[in-house]
């Protein structure tokens, strides 16, 4: 994504630079190595009147203070109530970045940063923009990615509401470490310095509150040194309601955590499906099982085919996705799992579910023998139910290993070319 337009304001702690000519100096400057500028802070703006010029000023004062070679980009939304016009008198360079978004507003300043190492925080001086030295020490020390965390550092009174602070941030930080394996404890902290080129590298791509996410799972997922730093987070300087919305983001951020997870979405539930059917259908499958005064029969044997149907399915769509995933660079391959995806070949999957399938088929027939048997009258109901069960369980799993198959092999005509 690229901003919409730019207007430059002067770099601090740096010589000036001439305006950048059509073609950009700043891409320039990277090519060719000559680029001064350590760092980059970015702010997301989107109508930040009240607190932008507290947020810039800020900022500055912390480049000259600790003499860091640096600039200040406002990466600006679309405000109305003269935002832009604040932040550019303060001394930050403005991009207007028209595509709407926290995460299109960030990837569009992130672009257009001329700094080796980005910091980004929010708008609404609920960060010290002063207090950033943490976070450019532990980027000069090596890590592609600094997290602040608040919940080491310090929440001030009314800063953060007693539902994100007890519930929703830790909730989704944990589901996000457990999904994906690494030790970061506040996802959300909207305050966090990385090396740039990393991040674009990256190629990040949700333009929401996600990006903030999808960044600390992409970083994870591509195997980036990371670090976090103890944050202070105020109550925010602005007297309207924040942007964020407790249950649609709340939402939107799990959703997002269960896309980029195929083993949690659907490998892990399919496979516990699967054994929980299949281990109750093999106990049944003589006859009615008691356990205390609880009596499961033929009822709770189609309840377990139902389970094995459903985790088959799910399983297959595991494979599935994690292949498109890693096609389209959602996701990096998966050690040890290729080997499993490449054996399974449309060919294999169509004698799979074929033999599956011939196998409830055969069922079936023998089930209307037995009732041909009786000239079609009434049978024993539970013993021909519990074949009937079985069969159909075949040759509904034995349809579904086909048709995936078939969808596999669709989906990979585009990934091979």
């Amino acid at each position: 994504m690229s901003p919409g337009a730019e207007q430059t304001g002067a770099g601090v702690g740096a010589p000036s630079a001439p305006a950048p000519t059509r073609q950009s100096a700043d891409e320039q400057a990277r090519c060719s190595g000559d680029n001064e500028t350590e760092l980059s802070i970015v702010i997301p703006c989107l109508n930040e009147g009240e607190t932008i010029a507290a947020c810039v000023t800020k900022a500055i004062e912390f480049l000259k203070q600790q003499a860091v070679a640096g600039e200040v980009i406002v990466a600006d939304n679309g405000s109305v109530d003269g935002s832009r016009e604040m932040a550019r008198d303060c001394g930050a360079r403005v991009i207007e970045v028209s595509p709407r978004g926290y995460g299109a507003a960030l990837q569009a300043g992130i672009l257009a940063a001329r700094g080796r190492y980005v910091i980004m925080g929010d708008a609404d001086d609920s960060y010290d923009f002063r207090d950033l030295l943490p976070f450019v020490a532990s980027l000069r020390t090596g890590h592609e990615l600094v997290m602040g965390n608040r919940f080491k550092g310090k929440i001030m009174p009314g800063a953060m509401p007693l539902l994100h602070r007890y519930v929703g941030n830790p909730l989704l930080s944990f589901i996000g470490r457990l999904f994906f394996r690494n030790s970061v404890g506040d996802f959300y902290c909207g305050l966090r310095g990385f090396q740039r080129e990393a991040i674009v590298r990256l190629d990040l791509r949700m333009t929401g509150m996600e990006f903030a996410i999808e960044m600390v799972v992409r970083a994870v997922l591509a195997g980036l040194g990371i670090a976090e730093v103890p944050t202070t987070l105020s109550k925010s300087g602005r007297s309207r309601p924040p942007h964020l919305r407790t249950w649609r983001d709340g939402w939107r951020t799990l959703r997002f955590l269960l896309l980029y997870s195929p083993r949690w979405l659907f490998f892990y539930p399919g496979l516990t499906l699967i054994a929980v059917g299949f281990v109750t259908s093999v106990l049944l499958l003589p006859g009615p099982l008691t356990i205390g005064r609880l009596t499961l029969d033929v009822h709770t044997m189609l309840v377990a085919s139902a389970c094995c149907v459903v985790g088959v399915q799910s399983v297959c769509f595991a494979i599935i996705a994690r292949d498109y995933a890693s096609a389209r660079k959602l996701l990096p391959p998966l050690v040890g799992y290729q080997p499993l995806s490449g054996q399974l070949t449309l060919e294999r999957m169509l004698l799979l579910g074929g033999v599956v399938f011939a196998a409830g088929l055969a069922g079936v027939i023998g089930a209307f023998l037995q009732w041909s048997e009786v000239g079609f009258g009434d049978l024993d109901y539970s013993k021909v139910l519990r074949l009937v069960i079985i069969s159909v369980t075949g040759l509904s799993t034995g349809a579904q290993l086909i048709l995936s198959g078939f969808l596999a092999g669709v989906i990979a005509i585009g990934h091979r070319e």
